[in-house]
């Protein structure tokens, strides 16, 4: 069987990551993509395929362009193969498959900045001196685009929800149904049993890591534990990030780190925060690895991995206060470091393997 991959983009993040376990799945599987870095080409042994959008001599003008993505996309040649996966949360989705063959489409979320999250990328677009632009982009191409994004969607034989969250929402805007297959976490790097770093005797301090955009609500944690006067170490950047340094107290700190540095925090941290709603969210499985129970809002994929008393604990309202009111109430005694890497193990790169292989094997693709 002629295998080929495709996904929206190869820049870096949780779409990323599926399309790297899919390539270890299918080697010699060529990968289609708007646009790949130097280093995702190389993680991927140089499999990449792109187009003219590879070319443009600025990055952020490609954010500019949905509808020329999905152009590319819906004219791709994909003549030569009898089964097509792709890993979208974007235009990859478009593309359109030969007679006979089959389109299996791993979903991350219908397209944000159309459906669920419109009103935020339209108040917040994350272009800095460019909002202007896109918010005006927006709102013109919305109302085709949302068109288009949805008969794509009716395009793929089979859809591949990443959440059970995320399968409600393809219900809701693409009226479809779907599989849930979780995206694969590299466990083993995070977890207790492997760490290179000594544990601490007592863990201290909240930890919060990913991309600081506004919908993520890091807002949320640094306001609470600053009105509090606990230690909350915040790790990553963004385009949120001036407005948090703004309003963070003394007790808060802001960091870089890599995968091996974030363990580390993990591994010394009372627990980890996850205060917006999204779709999965593969750092904080990264910090049940490491032991650390998650205090999630009760929303989106955190429904999924967080079990309250076991793996962590939940609050009810989008509020800064009502998180503090579960800050202030927290016993990290309470919770079983080891129990909790344990169960982080259930989202690790073999489960993924093991789950994707038994559905294509399940639906006669393989």
């Amino acid at each position: 069987m002629r295998v080929a991959i495709v996904c929206d983009w190869l820049i870096g993040g949780g779409a990323e990551r599926v399309v790297e376990q899919l390539h270890k799945m299918f080697p010699n599987a060529p990968i289609y993509t708007s646009y790949c870095n130097d280093e995702w080409r190389a993680k991927l042994n140089g499999k990449v395929y792109t187009g003219y959008l590879q070319r443009w001599p600025f990055p952020q003008i490609r954010k500019f362009v949905p509808y020329l993505r999905g152009w590319w996309f819906s004219r791709l040649d994909l003549s030569g193969y009898d089964l097509v996966i792709s890993s979208s949360g974007a235009e990859a989705k478009f593309i359109k498959v030969k007679p006979g063959a089959k389109h299996v489409s791993y979903i991350h979320a219908p397209t944000h900045y159309y459906w669920d999250r419109y009103d935020q990328y339209l108040k917040h677009p994350g272009f800095g001196f460019f909002d202007p632009l896109a918010r005006l982009g927006l709102k013109l191409l919305v109302g085709p685009m949302r068109r288009w994004d949805f008969r794509a969607a009716q395009r793929p034989d089979y859809l591949i929800a990443n959440s059970n969250y995320t399968k409600s929402q393809i219900k809701k805007y693409y009226g479809r149904d779907s599989t849930v297959i979780h995206p694969p976490v590299d466990t083993e790097n995070f977890r207790l049993q492997t760490t290179n770093y000594k544990l601490p005797a007592t863990r201290k301090g909240f930890v919060i890591a990913g991309r600081q955009t506004p919908y993520k609500r890091f807002d949320l944690a640094v306001s609470a534990c600053t009105e509090l006067g606990l230690s909350l170490t915040v790790i990553g950047s963004g385009p949120d990030q001036k407005r948090l340094l703004g309003m963070a107290g003394l007790t808060i700190s802001f960091v870089q780190a890599n995968d091996t540095e974030l363990a580390g925090y993990f591994h010394g941290a009372e627990a980890f925060i996850f205060p917006g709603v999204d779709d999965f969210g593969v750092v904080a499985v990264e910090a049940m690895a490491a032991g650390a129970p998650v205090i999630a809002f009760e929303g989106g994929g955190a429904l999924d991995y967080v079990v309250p008393g076991k793996t962590g604990i939940f609050f009810q309202k989008p509020t800064a206060s009502n998180l503090g009111k579960v800050l202030k109430s927290f016993k990290p005694s309470q919770f079983n470091s080891v129990a909790i890497s344990k169960q982080a193990e259930k989202f690790g790169l073999s489960e993924f393997h093991k789950k994707m292989r038994e559905f294509l094997k399940d639906s006669s693709l393989i």
